[in-house]
Formats: C-alpha cells, structure tokens, sequence
C-alpha cells in the first residue's frame, strides 16, 4: 500500500466522493474522530468534569503540539472556539484613538473587513487598502510608504479566501517590526498547508483554524500571541479563568495566552484538533505543501486548457486553492451539477472578498481545494468534468 492509499484509508470521506473543498472543511482522518469520541465516551460514564481531570495532561498537550506547528511557545497559544474568534479578540484588544489608522490589503476576508468598519464607526480610526502589485498580491513597497506615527495596525490574511493568492507575509512582518507597528495576521488557510514559523513572519498575534487544512474539527481555532505583546493587550471581556478575581475589588489578567480564553470550552473538540495537528506534524508540514501545491497545480493546467474557462488565481506564490469560472455556468449549478458526479467543490461569493472581488469585477466563483489525501486521477476526473460542463 502506498503513502497516499495508507492517508485515504485513513479518512473515510474519500470512499464517498472526489473531495476538493479542504479550504472550506476538510475531510478529518480517522484519529481525529477516535479522539474526539473517546473524550465524550468518558464524559458520558464519569462526567464533564471528572473526564477534564482523567484526560488533564492528553489536553494540556495540545498546547505543545500547536507551538509545535508554527515555531510558538506553549504560553503563547490559546485555544478558541475558531479562528473568528481568536482574530477578534486579538483586534479587540488594540486600544484604538481617533486619527489611528488600519492598513490592509485588497484580499482581505470579509469578516476582517467588517470589524474594521466598526471600530472605525467606534473610535474615528481611517480604515485603508494598500493596493496590490501587479501580481495581485499586497505592494510591500506602497504598505512602507503609507507607513506614518498614526498606524496603529497592520492586518493582513496570508492565504485569502479565494485567488490561490500567498501574501508576502514574511516581508510584511518584516515591516511592520521595523516601525514598531502591531501586525496581525489571519493564517486560516495557511496553517495545515503551508509551514508556520511566527518568529520567521514576525507577527504579534495571529489566528487559525481546526477545520480547514488542518483538518481538525469544526468549532476549533486558536491565537497566537507574541510574549512581548501580551503586556498591552487587556481581551475585550474577561471572566475568572482567564483573569482571576484575586481580591474583592481587583482581578489579575494571567500573564499567558491563556487571558483570551474562558472557563468552558468542548474539551472533545480540543481533543480532536490535538490529533489533527499531531496527524499533520507527523506527515511532515514540508511534504504537505509539496504535494499539495503539485495537485493544485495539475489542476491549474488542466483548466487553462477548457475553452470558456477561466483562472482567477493571483500572485507570485500560489497555495492549494484553485479558482475559477466557466463562462455560461452559473457557479452554483456547477457545484450541484460536480455532486451528481461525485466531485465536491465549492464556491467563493464578493461578499467574502469585496475589495478585490468589486476590483476585478467577480461575482461568485469556483473554488477547488485539493488536499495530500486527492490523488492525480481525482484531480483528472475533475478536469474532465469541467470539460464536459464546458461545451
């Protein structure tokens, strides 16, 4: 048996259909489902609490195998409910004055987008667009001279929602270190498909998700946050888990990552992101991307060669996530249409992107996300099947 027919043993969803939706939710591998079941099996004979205590140091470790993954410390992880959350409680967090400024770039992700817009609404902070360079992806040398004392924040997502795009966020961090300007980054699409050193990218905090490529569970996600940065950043809200009540008038935020969680969580759930991040660190990041980009990229070529078929992706460095259109074909009837075939793909609406979807005229588009469990021939059938739609 080889390597890949180990992986889609593993992972039961690949005997229901040719799967390219990873970068929606990914189909999870059999470990993940074993952890999660074993921690509510427990929950059910002993209890919620008493299987927290059984299953104390299993929990505490998936601390390690997040700093694992992205070149982070322990203390500098929490684990959230996603990585909405965990992006929002980082930017909640910032202390933000009238005349501060946001810089961003023209891909970012609509959930993002929106928060800007209320604290702008709150605080009187300037929201703005760095343009991109002409490979679509953000301009490092335009974000550096829009670069004055009144930035307060530079956010960027590093794998948007649609484009196949990889932004420059290694020189974006790079930037941001030198004028000393907080730099978030919204890595939901990066991690589980390209390798994550927060020290190489040089971010104070920056989200994640289970449920991506990760392939973790559905309702995970976690922060991380820089150790020099916890001291500035009091959470939004706070209960006494994550700042003790220490006196009757007084609390003490905790002096880890830790202060952006809360008392209940679904330890199930963390079980299971645990075994999806030690599955993934076990494969070995590197091999991920390698063979993820290869299928993407088998992908790509087929496509170029439909006739009324259209590549969307943008920038130098491309990921595993291929968008697309086929003139005449509306992209909610060829996700119906590829389902009675068997082939699962998706689709990326303005609403996510609106900057960049108002910028290159898009409407909703195709998406295909293969993953390392994809095989060529599944990648092959889906070109075929795009032909076929094409005539």
């Amino acid at each position: 048996m080889s390597e890949v027919d180990a992986l889609r043993a593993d992972t039961p969803g690949t005997a229901e259909a040719a799967y390219f939706m990873s970068a929606g939710a990914a189909l999870a591998p059999l470990p993940v489902d074993r952890a999660i079941r074993r921690h509510l099996d427990l929950e059910l004979r002993i209890g919620g609490y008493e299987a927290a205590t059984a299953r104390h140091d299993e929990l505490e470790a998936v601390y390690g195998s997040v700093a694992r993954l992205i070149g982070a410390a322990p203390d500098e992880i929490a684990l959230t409910e996603n990585a909405t959350v965990a992006w929002q409680l980082a930017f909640y967090s910032l202390p933000f004055q009238p005349g501060d400024r946001i810089l961003t770039g023209e891909a970012e992700y609509g959930a993002n987008y929106v928060a800007y817009l209320q604290v702008q609404r709150r605080h009187g902070v300037s929201v703005e667009v760095v343009p991109s360079d002409p490979h679509g992806q953000i301009d490092t040398t335009a974000l550096e001279q829009m670069i004055d004392e009144r930035v307060r924040l530079i956010s960027l997502t590093w794998v948007p929602t649609n484009g196949g795009l990889v932004n420059p966020a290694v020189e974006v961090g790079r930037i941001a270190r030198r004028h000393g300007i907080f730099y978030l980054l919204d890595a939901c699409q990066a991690v589980g498909q390209l390798p994550v050193d927060v020290s190489e990218l040089g971010c104070d905090a920056m989200s994640a998700t289970g449920r991506k490529f990760l392939r973790g569970p559905r309702g995970t996600g976690f922060l991380f946050v820089r150790r020099e940065a916890l001291i500035s950043l009091e959470p939004p809200m706070v209960d006494h888990y994550s700042a003790p009540w220490t006196a009757l008038d007084r609390y003490t935020l905790r002096d880890d990552a830790r202060r952006f969680e809360t008392w209940e969580n679904s330890y199930a759930l963390r079980a299971g992101l645990g075994a999806a991040v030690d599955y993934a660190l076990a494969i070995g990041i590197d091999r991920i991307r390698e063979r993820t980009s290869a299928l993407a990229e088998r992908l790509r070529h087929g496509i170029e060669d439909i006739p009324r078929a259209r590549m969307l992706d943008l920038g130098i460095e491309r990921c595993a996530i291929v968008s697309f259109a086929l003139d005449g074909v509306p992209a909610d009837d060829l996700v119906a249409a590829a389902r009675a075939e068997r082939i699962v793909v998706g689709t990326s609406g303005p609403h996510s992107t609106l900057v960049d979807a108002s910028r290159r005229h898009l409407g909703v588009i195709n998406r295909a996300s293969p993953h390392y469990f994809n095989t060529e021939d599944e990648v092959d059938q889906l070109v075929g099947f795009l032909r076929g739609q094409a005539r």
